[in-house]
This record gives structure tokens, sequence and C-alpha cells, in this order.
């Protein structure tokens, strides 16, 4: 029996997830507020978390295989990605963009994975499709935080199938978690070499490296711990659902603090996103069901 004081255990992992997602939501927000460079930025904060990563799981070194290095790459491009994107563009395109993964999981997976379609990715791929389009074809207004909104679309564009890979590679993983916290680490450290010649020399205010020091420590690591703690007890559907506050919490930040807005057609591309989410997630959770 719990005490009066204490949360229900179903609580506490939902909390966990929407914990993560809260941390996760501040990444906009955490590379705008700095005036170092992008390159700065991602070297610094992927740096950290790689150092974090290593002393938190203590991989063992047969654990550092080609596959974990092929994970770690596209993780890494991932890392350094939506850094760059956030530089140029609004917090919501870089987010929003790059929650278009999906579109090309559903393409590379069977390919690359053996995995077999389902009948609700035809619908998940022409919503994402449509959403994507509407991110381009509309005008997104020009902010002092977001100074080249097209450039920052298209590497928003091309994260989304960065992560796409992640998300792959994680599965072609499987359950080995020492594998996985490999790709971790080596994604955070490939990260952090590639964009080292790009981000010297480097003059850091007391601002500058309390945002690195955030991005590395609570907006990589610590989210990523609480959403690896809640997720194994919450389903995968309530999972997603929860983790869908990310992009709109993002937006609304980035709103607060800069005056950031996405175009009207952007915001009808986001919530095309966030409804192709929604459905692929609840689709594989019936097909699911249904298979047994």
């Amino acid at each position: 029996m719990t005490s009066g004081r204490e949360a229900p255990p179903a609580v506490v992992p939902r909390l966990q997830i929407l914990a993560a997602a809260a941390l996760f939501s501040t990444g906009g927000v955490a590379i705008k507020i700095t005036e170092l460079s992008a390159w700065q930025v991602a070297g610094g904060r992927s740096l950290l978390a790689a150092l974090l990563f290593a002393a938190i799981y203590r991989v063992e070194v047969r654990a550092f295989t080609w596959r974990a290095c092929l994970s770690g790459i596209a993780y890494a491009a991932t890392m350094v990605g939506f850094v760059v994107a956030n530089k140029l563009t609004t917090a919501a395109n870089s987010i929003f963009l790059q929650s278009t993964a999906p579109l090309y999981i559903v393409i590379l997976a069977p390919i690359l994975l053996g995995e077999t379609r389902k009948r609700h990715d035809g619908p998940v791929c022409l919503l994402i499709a449509i959403g994507l389009a509407l991110f381009f074809f509309g005008h997104d207004p020009e902010f002092a935080s977001a100074p080249n909104p097209l450039a920052g679309n298209l590497l928003a564009a091309c994260d989304g199938v960065f992560w796409a890979f992640t998300l792959i590679s994680i599965r072609w993983l499987g359950d080995d978690r020492q594998q996985l916290a490999a790709a971790l680490i080596l994604g955070n450290s490939f990260a952090a070499v590639a964009v080292a010649p790009l981000a010297l020399p480097i003059a850091a205010g007391a601002v500058d490296l309390l945002a690195v020091l955030y991005l590395g420590i609570f907006q990589i690591v610590v989210a990523y711990l609480f959403m690896t703690a809640g997720i194994r007890r919450v389903a995968t559907l309530e999972a997603s659902v929860l983790l869908l506050m990310e992009p709109v919490l993002s937006t609304i930040l980035a709103f607060l603090v800069f005056g950031e807005y996405p175009g009207l057609l952007s915001s009808v591309g986001a919530a095309c996103v966030i409804a192709a989410s929604a459905l692929k997630t609840a689709g594989d959770i019936g097909a699911a069901r249904y298979a047994r």
C-alpha cells in the first residue's frame, strides 16, 4: 500500500515520459538563446552527452560493433542537423519536419529490415507527404531567431531522413542494451568530432556555457533517462501520445521566448504530421493485437 504522499505506481512512468518530452522540447529555445554557432552548440552538447552516457552505462568494449557504429553515424547526423536547422528556421518547423521520419521508415523498413507494410501505412504516408509539402508551399515569416526559414526547412526535412535511419538502426540492433548504449556514445562522439574543425576557435560567455551545459546534461541525457525509465511500463500507444507534447511545447516555448510562430500552411502541415504519427501508432498497436 502506498502512503498518501507517494504517487501511485501507474502515475510515475507517465510523469517520467512527460518529463522527457518537456526536456526534449526545450532544445529549440536553448539552441537559439546562445550566440555560439550551430557547430559549436552541436559539438559541445554532444561531447558532454557522450562523456555522461559513457560514465552512466559502462559499456563493454565488445559492444562497440560495426552495427553500433552505423547506428551512431545516423544518430550523429540527426543531432547535428537538428541544431543547424534550429539556428535557421523556427523551432516548430525544425521539430515537425524531423517528425516526418515515419514516411521514410515505411519506405525503407521493408527493404532494410524485411518488415511487412501494414494497411494503414498508405494513409500515414499520404498525410505526412501532404504535411511535408505544406511546409514548402507556404511563406514562413523571418525572425531574428529564424533568419533563413527555407534553408532551415530543407535541412530539417533532411534531418527527418537521418532520424528515420536512426530509428531503423535501433530496431536493427534489437534488444541488445549494450549495443544500444554504445550507439548513443558513438553517435554523440562522432557528432562532436565531425563538427570540431568548424567549431574552433570558441569564444563563449556565461550564457553560452550554461546553454551548452543544459543541452548536454538535461535536454539529452536526463531526458533520455526519463524516457527509457518510463517507456518500459507504459503502453506504446500511450507513450507515443504523451511524447507528442514535445513538438507542441517546443512551438509554445519558442513563441513565448522569441515571438516565433510558423506560417499558416506550416501550421496545417504540422497538424498533418501529428495526425499521421497518431494514426501510425494506433494502427501498429491494432495490427499487433489482431495478429495475436
